[in-house]
């Protein structure tokens, strides 16, 4: 039987902890992530992903992602009315409801 040093074993161990938490990463805090790449502010990335994570089927926050790539052709933090005109853009009605609804909550909650 062969002996595996401690050391080694300890530093394996934690690695694997880390992909795992890697790997476990909520929808909340991709849509959150995807928001904030669009341009939006934290605070109000992080309010309307709550909101909108659990209304909205994974291929179509998977199209919302594709928004991800505006912010690199604008500089700066994007409106919410530019972000809700790009979501439009997306020509799916339930996708511009449930953001176009967490936006306005959002807003009023500021």
């Amino acid at each position: 039987m062969t002996t595996i040093p401690l050391r080694s074993l300890a530093c394996g161990l934690a690695a694997s902890l880390l992909l795992a938490s890697c790997a476990t990463v909520s929808p909340e805090s991709r849509v959150r992530a995807g928001l904030i790449d669009a341009g939006l502010s934290p605070p109000m990335a992080g309010c309307m992903a709550e909101r909108m994570v659990d209304r909205l089927s994974v291929p179509q926050l998977r199209r919302l992602q594709s928004l991800a790539s505006l912010r690199k052709s604008h500089m700066g933090d994007m409106t919410v009315d530019r972000f809700l005109y790009k979501v439009r853009a997306l020509e799916d009605p339930e996708i511009f409801a449930v953001t176009s609804k967490a936006a306005i909550i959002c807003a009023m909650d500021r």
